[in-house]
């Protein structure tokens, strides 16, 4: 019998692929954005994890969410130095969430106050693929807007106090694996993981279609 981290991977993988794979992101890899784009994408993300983190110090000690609430993943300080960098000292003034994107934030932020498991859904979806296809867009971004490595500008995607992701990823499966829950329960999670990714998908639709009507 699969585990349970094997599961939802295996149960979200086209929702995942959609969301890689869409026409914003592959603008913005492909080099056909510029870095305004980037910023943009960049202050999105800082509404959603502005609602993950925002209720983990409540979660910290829930039995389901608690083992999940690592302050080596926490994204927030980084997303903010990097919109300092990228929009300059006042960034807050002109920070403003694209429909999508309040919707993912509120989705989240429901399940924090209301369903530890459907916080751990979103929480997966999130980290684990900073870790992972996050680097690729710090990568492409060092190398097109001449941001230092690991510096300013892609810090989001730098996990300073993470020595070893292959070796964190796979003891974060084991977590998910160790989750207490029934078949139901991790059915709903399941789908609130593949919720998550069409979320995110959204939130690069609605990205595109910005620029494309600003192009």
């Amino acid at each position: 019998m699969d585990s349970f981290s094997t599961l939802i991977r295996t149960a979200s993988h086209e929702q995942h692929v959609e969301a890689e794979t869409s026409t914003f992101m592959s603008d913005l890899l492909g080099g056909r954005l510029g870095v305004d784009a980037y910023a943009r994408y960049t202050e999105q993300l800082w509404f959603v994890y502005e609602a993950l983190e925002a209720g983990a110090d409540r979660l910290a000690t829930d039995p389901w969410a608690g083992p999940f609430i690592q302050p080596e993943l926490f994204r927030l300080g980084s997303l903010e130095r990097d919109l300092e960098h990228l929009r300059g000292a006042d960034w807050r003034s002109g920070l403003s969430a694209l429909p999508a994107t309040q919707e993912y934030a509120d989705r989240v932020r429901e399940c924090a106050q209301t369903w530890p498991g459907g916080y751990v859904a979103h929480h997966y979806t999130r980290y684990l693929g900073d870790l992972s296809g996050g680097q690729i867009i710090r990568d492409k971004a060092e190398r097109t807007w001449g941001f230092a490595k690991k510096g300013d500008g892609v810090r989001f995607y730098v996990f300073e106090e993470i020595g070893n992701p292959a070796a964190f990823k796979r003891g974060y499966r084991e977590l998910l694996d160790a989750v207490p829950a029934d078949e139901l329960e991790r059915q709903r999670i399941i789908f609130e993981c593949k919720r998550a990714f069409a979320l995110n998908t959204g939130v690069f639709r609605a990205l595109g279609e910005e620029f494309r009507l600003s192009a």
